[in-house]
């Protein structure tokens, strides 16, 4: 079926009345408003993630300390890579939420960033050479490993000299109100 210039037109003139009427604005709105009831739902989502993370570190500690095996290195490691993913947690959280309050991007995007070098710090401190079938397999994963992380410290940088410029022309502190 082909479409005449002059039927094109009506059709987008049809579009441009349906989307500007009241209708269309109450649709958008309710659509709106139910992202936004989603966001904050996943929000409490992930404290009480968290909340039960810490909770299940402290049996953890607590039942080590007890039986006397807090001190074996494996163990150690394992708190540490719980307390890892913990923070994880806590910065996804803390993207989403700074998403939901419409944070300017850089923030976001910082929040993105530490959430991947934490997990990939998590990843190297649990990183051992005798999970991989040889030795060039575990080298190619601990170069990936560090390929990502100088990646993230990059990335890092230069958000934070974007910050730094910004306060130099506006002469604003912490970027205009950046608080991580």
């Amino acid at each position: 079926m082909t479409y005449t210039c002059h039927q094109n037109l009506v059709a987008a003139g049809t579009f441009y009345r349906v989307i500007q009427s009241d209708r269309f604005g109450d649709a958008v709105a309710v659509s709106e408003t139910l992202v936004r009831l989603v966001e904050t739902v996943t929000a409490y989502i992930l404290v009480g993630l968290f909340a039960v993370g810490v909770f299940d570190l402290g049996l953890v500690i607590l039942e080590l300390t007890l039986s006397g095996r807090i001190t074996e290195a494996s163990e150690v490691v394992d708190l540490i890579d719980t307390a890892l993913l913990l923070l994880i947690i806590v910065e996804i959280y803390q993207t989403l939420v700074a998403y939901i309050q419409k944070n300017e991007p850089k923030l976001v995007v910082r929040t993105v960033i530490y959430a991947g070098v934490i997990a990939m710090v998590r990843k190297i401190i649990v990183f051992q050479t005798g999970d991989y079938a040889s030795a060039t397999d575990a080298l190619v994963v601990a170069s990936s490993y560090t390929l990502i992380l100088v990646g993230l410290g990059a990335l890092l940088f230069v958000n934070y000299r974007v910050s730094w410029e910004k306060e130099e022309t506006t002469g604003t502190e912490n970027g205009g109100g950046d608080t991580g």
